[in-house]
């Protein structure tokens, strides 16, 4: 834009773009913090919207604001939580640690198009009208809450759900094809294909259960605790009736928060939320190696699945099939884990009656839970789905795998199995053609003893 046109704040007067619906204190936004080009996100933009508008509602429905004037700053919030002027909102994520500048940055373009709503019969205030009754100390942790809670229940735990619920129909799937086990990377006794995708996707049940868990901490809002905490220059019915519009609109279960000093003065709950998400990921990372390692080869590897060959795996290599899924999921995993210290370090710096890294921990948390989303969908799709077992490479290695000798424990004891499986590892050799040649068990003791299907259920011999 071009043209401008003057606004002023307290510090005197700014020029600003001639057609944006933001004004004084968002432009020396703009120009105090040129750091990054990185902006909030849709969520964020969207829960200020919804809070400023449950807060309008609210003022409103008390007297504090002109009925006419009140229903202008709704529908502009709606606006803004809508999506339509997320143009609008310019300012870095890197910028005060209260968030003021995102906050103003709202009330302003609230005002400008409640102002505009209007047609000139009255002037919008973004401090006296739309800001009425808050403080950017109260609505940025309100707004962090909300987007992040929203986001949980909108896009993570489906996300988590698809994802699980795929790996449960491989565990079922792959039930009857039993193979090598391996601890340390090394040769194990039996175990059954779909007994580790089992395990993989009890790994995400459990982590959908500690998100379910840590996200109630999120439903508590600080909205009410103005500039301290203290509540000053807020109606005693504001916080609980604006939070309430909140929940309505939402059919989130958003409350008031037990203590204002602690949630304006911590981010407890928010560093909480995120070690649940860096679960997610330290999850996510094991189960996208572990098939990463599984499907590895074909030649000189393990082999034991295929994956969909879903792109080329090489400009240079012919015909080359990379695990690429697992391999996106595995940096979504160490983005959200950097992520997690991002927040655990903003946590700390909540000095006295304010935590001041608000904005890069909101960006932090947000950004987590939207890879996290999308990580997961997009490797349920185009990876786990397609997944195939193959069952002769899982035999293979299984004949030659000398920790099934553990099995013969129960019958020539530890020190005499011992002799064997080092035997057979030696020399390439089945344990059954080693303790055959050794004569150590009859015929159809050692058929019940070399069972590799009971091995992989627990049980004693007879």
């Amino acid at each position: 834009m071009s043209e401008t046109r003057v606004e002023k704040d307290s510090l005197g007067e700014v020029k600003v773009p001639a057609e944006a619906l933001y004004g004084a204190q968002t432009q020396r936004a703009v120009q105090n913090f040129p750091i990054s080009g990185q902006r909030f996100g849709r969520g964020f933009i969207r829960a200020l919207g919804l809070v400023k508008g449950a807060a309008a509602a609210q003022n409103t429905a008390l007297g504090n604001l002109d009925e006419a004037l009140g229903a202008a700053i709704q529908t502009a919030a709606d606006e803004v939580a809508e999506g339509r002027w997320d143009a609008e909102f310019p300012i870095d994520i890197y910028q005060t640690g209260s968030g003021t500048s995102s906050n103003m940055n709202t009330n302003e373009v609230v005002a400008h198009r409640a102002t505009q709503l209007l047609d000139g019969a009255a002037s919008v205030h973004p401090n006296d009208h739309v800001n009425f009754g808050q403080s950017s100390n109260d609505v940025i942790p309100t707004a962090m809450h909300v987007s992040s809670r929203i986001a949980i229940e909108e896009d993570l735990l489906p996300a988590l759900d698809h994802l699980a619920s795929v790996l449960e129909g491989k565990a079922k799937d792959f039930d009857g094809i039993v193979k090598s086990g391996r601890t340390h990377l090394m040769d194990a006794t039996p175990v059954r294909l779909g007994q580790e995708f089992g395990g993989y996707a009890h790994q995400l049940r459990r982590g959908i259960e500690r998100v379910r868990a840590v996200a109630v901490e999120l439903e508590e809002l600080a909205l009410g605790g103005t500039a301290t905490g203290t509540g000053i220059n807020t109606h005693p019915d504001f916080a609980s009736g604006a939070i309430a519009r909140l929940a309505e609109r939402t059919g989130i279960a958003f409350r008031e928060a037990d203590n204002h000093f602690e949630a304006q003065g911590a981010k407890d709950a928010f560093v909480n939320a995120s070690g649940a998400l860096n679960t997610v990921a330290v999850s996510l990372m094991k189960i996208a190696d572990d098939i990463r390692w599984l499907s590895s080869g074909p030649t000189s590897g393990l082999h034991e699945i295929q994956l969909p060959a879903i792109q080329p795996g090489s400009s240079i290599m012919p015909g080359k099939v990379n695990p690429v899924m697992s391999e996106a999921l595995m940096m979504v995993a160490a983005r959200v884990m950097g992520n997690h210290t991002t927040i655990t370090v903003g946590g700390q710096r909540g000095n006295f009656e304010l935590n001041v890294m608000m904005p890069v921990m909101a960006q932090a948390l947000l950004e987590s839970i939207q890879l996290l989303a999308g990580g997961s969908r997009a490797f349920a799709d185009n990876c786990a789905a397609g997944i195939q077992a193959n069952e002769a490479r899982c035999r293979e290695l299984l004949e030659r795998n000398p920790s099934i000798a553990t099995a013969l424990n129960p019958h020539i004891g530890y020190d005499k199995a011992s002799e064997v499986a080092k035997k057979s590892a030696k020399e390439g050799r089945s344990v059954r053609d080693v303790v055959d040649e050794m004569g150590l068990l009859p015929a159809e003791v050692l058929d019940e003893a070399l069972d590799v299907r009971s091995m992989t259920e627990p049980g004693l011999p007879d």
